[in-house]
């Protein structure tokens, strides 16, 4: 199993792949400048640690509170992903992470506590 967990609320862009076994992370400055080349560096994460887009079963986004222009982008790029291959797509909140651990997300999803299908963006001011 293959969960890609991408986070875009705060100063930095932050992608995530969790398999049973393993973890890779990367991370961005959030700037507009990688606004424009947020899905060149997705893909260039995805292929850095041999993971390709059709082998992800499942994709969660951090839908806020957070910056709403990193949250639309990375809202629609995980869309887009999730019907391009369909598989399904959930929604979290920066609420749902303590100490920054992303592994809880996969164990909220298994317990039926996170949005699925219907992302709902909450933008800070």
């Amino acid at each position: 199993m293959k969960n890609l967990i991408i986070d875009a609320t705060k100063e930095k862009v932050f992608f995530s792949v969790i398999t049973e076994s393993q973890s890779y992370t990367n991370e961005y400055t959030n700037s507009r400048e990688n606004f424009d080349k947020f899905m060149d560096h997705l893909l260039s994460f995805l292929k850095r640690n041999r993971i390709k887009i059709k082998d992800l079963e499942k994709i969660f986004i951090n839908q806020g509170p957070g910056k709403s222009s990193s949250i639309k982008i990375s809202i629609s790029i995980a869309k887009a992903i999730a019907l391009a291959i369909n598989i399904s797509l959930y929604g979290f909140n920066s609420n749902d992470l303590e100490g920054g651990d992303y592994k809880k997300i996969i164990k909220l999803e298994k317990k039926n506590m996170l949005n699925k299908d219907l992302i709902k963006p909450i933008y800070s001011s």
